[in-house]
């Protein structure tokens, strides 16, 4: 009799242990494994992970290295976008679980599997990214998430594990951390009591006290949005993001807490990290100041905070997805240039911007009390026609008020 093959994405860790397991038992199924590493793993883990899905049996491993695609399919967006989820969070998930999700639907297509399982909970943001991804790009394809379906504790799984022959050590963590190219998330711990913060400890940033007491001077290049050097030395994406998450750590930058909204619709609290997308993001946005319109940037930034939702809500499938990035990579044109920004002490200072397609020029305006563009009688019929609507709404308004 043919086993049933299935394709599940794995992190190694207990919950989807636990399902390689439950898999192989309950569907008498061949399970084959799939890592995409997002930027969360050193080569050892890596190697580690593989080591332990073939001691829980699965039939083969992969391991896909999908830092390159995080990049410029999602990362490239939340920098043009200036997204940062509540005016704080930088999105570092969503993005990270719809490469996850597409590399492992790829790997299940190519296996020719007849389902396809995460190990997802029932309460997180995960499970929707997931099941949704996997619904889009494999129509009809069953999709298993064990740890939701029958609600089991971390204990029960242990348990469980360890009746089977694979021993597992209860380990108790407070707090659970997920890292990638664009950030770690902390979560759990009394990040639950919205009145209480975690130790410095649960973070890996330097304290703003033990910080540098100089501050750092960076010039970041910009080419149509996307940052491309740091001090004239070009950069591919991922290295570039991995050296300001390292120079922007030393400073103390990028530690905060998120409450906002889950998928769900409850709410959510989460602690994280991310040095080079808080940096990228303000510098970026400054260069925008510099070369765009007003109406440029009201839009821009109206879609981008928009399309942020969507992708943290699981709905990057959607066509509306593609329109907004559309709209974005129109405004990036001309929002090329060099931004220096001062690090010192958590915080990110925007100390200069220049570009070629700068709208601040003065060959076209004197800044201060003239202007080459028009004389005082311009700025007088300007100042009394803008206006206008306002004093006819004010003579509009005692007029009536007289009638009464």
């Amino acid at each position: 009799m043919k086993k049933t093959k299935i394709v599940l994405a794995f992190s190694g860790g207990l919950d989807t242990s636990f399902c390689i397991v439950h898999l192989r038992e309950k569907y008498n199924a061949e399970v084959v494994t799939v890592t995409v590493d997002t930027g969360g793993f050193a080569r050892k883990e890596l190697a580690e992970i593989a080591r332990q899905s073939k001691k829980l049996g699965a039939a083969r491993h992969y391991a896909v290295d999908g830092k390159k695609q995080v990049f410029e399919s999602f990362v490239s967006y939340l920098i043009k976008g200036n997204i940062l989820r509540g005016g704080v969070y930088p999105l570092s998930v969503g993005a990270e679980r719809v490469v996850q999700a597409a590399e492992v639907a790829r790997i299940a297509v190519k296996e020719k599997a007849d389902a396809i399982a995460h190990g997802s909970t029932g309460a997180g943001n995960d499970q929707v990214r997931f099941d949704l991804a996997f619904s889009v790009m494999i129509p009809g394809i069953k999709i298993i998430a064990p740890i939701r379906d029958l609600n089991i504790s971390r204990e029960d799984e242990i348990s469980y594990l360890n009746e089977k022959g694979f021993p597992i050590n209860k380990v108790h963590k407070e707090y659970s951390v997920n890292s990638g190219l664009w950030g770690t998330t902390i979560g759990g711990g009394c990040l639950h009591d919205s009145w209480q913060s975690p130790p410095d400890e649960v973070f890996s940033i330097t304290p703003v006290e033990k910080s540098p007491n100089t501050p750092g001077i960076l010039e970041i290049g910009f080419e149509k949005g996307i940052p491309v050097k740091i001090n004239s030395r070009q950069m591919g994406g991922v290295d570039l993001v991995t050296a300001l998450n390292h120079l922007g750590s030393r400073h103390g930058i990028g530690k905060g807490i998120h409450l906002g909204d889950t998928i769900l619709g409850i709410k959510g609290r989460i602690g994280f990290e991310s040095p080079a997308p808080i940096i990228l993001v303000k510098a970026h946005q400054e260069l925008e100041k510099l070369v765009l319109t007003r109406w440029q940037v009201f839009w821009k930034d109206h879609l981008s905070n928009f399309w942020g939702d969507v992708l943290h809500s699981g709905l990057y499938f959607d066509p509306v997805a593609k329109d907004i990035m559309a709209m974005i990579d129109s405004s990036q044109e001309t929002v090329t240039g060099t931004v220096r920004v001062k690090l010192f002490k958590g915080n990110v200072t925007v100390v200069g911007c220049k570009s070629p397609y700068s709208m601040m020029d003065r060959s076209i305006a004197t800044y201060g009390e003239g202007n080459l563009l028009w004389d005082g009688r311009d700025a007088r019929g300007f100042c009394k026609i803008y206006g206008l609507q306002s004093v006819i709404a004010r003579k509009a308004r005692e007029k009536g008020d007289r009638s009464k």
